[in-house]
């Protein structure tokens, strides 16, 4: 197997690891909230789609890295690194939304620092619940 065809064949191997991130991500998110409502633990909509979310933004990083690898390594031409960089702008914004989302903040923002009494200001239900007891389950 030549260069090319390595390179192909690792952006193939990306393409599909970010599709199954977010599927089994999907899937991961779907039972936790199911078994979640059903032990009557809430949050269930929050926590699905932070789950959810998270599970998009790893497959993005994945898919937008088996195109970089693809673009520069296989194709280089002034097209397809044009059609590269619209796809990582799209791309780009749809993770910071999503981080958005989860977080509450940008990425780019640091969580709020603590004090010392407690979690910080934006930090979640799981991560205070951790700090109290770190031996109790993660209940956001």
């Amino acid at each position: 197997m030549d260069f090319n065809g390595v390179i192909e064949l690792v952006g193939k191997v990306l393409d599909v690891a970010g599709v199954a991130a977010i599927v089994v991500g999907a899937l991961f998110a779907a039972v936790n909230a199911l078994t979640r409502a059903v032990r009557h633990r809430h949050p269930v909509y929050t926590q699905f789609r932070r789950l959810l979310g998270r599970a998009i933004l790893l497959g993005l990083e994945l898919l937008v890295a088996a195109d970089i690898i693809r673009t520069v390594a296989v194709t280089p031409t002034l097209e397809s690194v044009a059609v590269l960089g619209a796809i990582v702008l799209i791309r780009t914004f749809l993770s910071f939304s999503l981080e958005l989302e989860i977080t509450g903040r940008w990425p780019w923002q640091k969580a709020p620092a603590t004090d010392g009494a407690g979690p910080a200001e934006g930090a979640s239900q799981a991560d205070a619940a951790s700090l109290a007891d770190p031996a109790a389950p993660a209940d956001p």
